[in-house]
């Protein structure tokens, strides 16, 4: 009768073991290093960095416009004038500052 009762115990303890195991797995798939929630937040990140992305390029191709309408190859006249007047405080001999 001791063998009857022995595989069941044997059954129980492989039971329990391999639920365990199947906690721990699932557990490290959603918690881990590599789970769910830092899936999440890699996303999260993306989205975010995107944004900053978007907004560098606008500024980035406002600057290479600028520079280019100062360019040898292509001048501006009205923004190298814009330009003296800001930077140097240029003024025409016709105008009159107020202050």
């Amino acid at each position: 009768m001791s063998n009857l009762g022995r595989p069941a115990i044997t059954g129980l303890v492989y039971f329990v073991l391999v639920f365990c195991a199947g906690v721990y797995f699932t557990f490290a798939a959603v918690q881990g290093e590599m789970g769910l929630f830092r899936r999440a937040e890699i996303a999260a990140d993306r989205d975010k960095l995107a944004a900053q992305l978007a907004v560098l390029q606008k500024d980035v191709d406002r600057m290479e416009n600028l520079t280019r309408r100062l360019s040898d190859d292509y001048l501006d006249l009205d923004l190298l004038d814009q330009q003296t007047r800001d930077v140097l405080g240029v003024l025409r001999p016709d105008e009159i500052v107020v202050r």
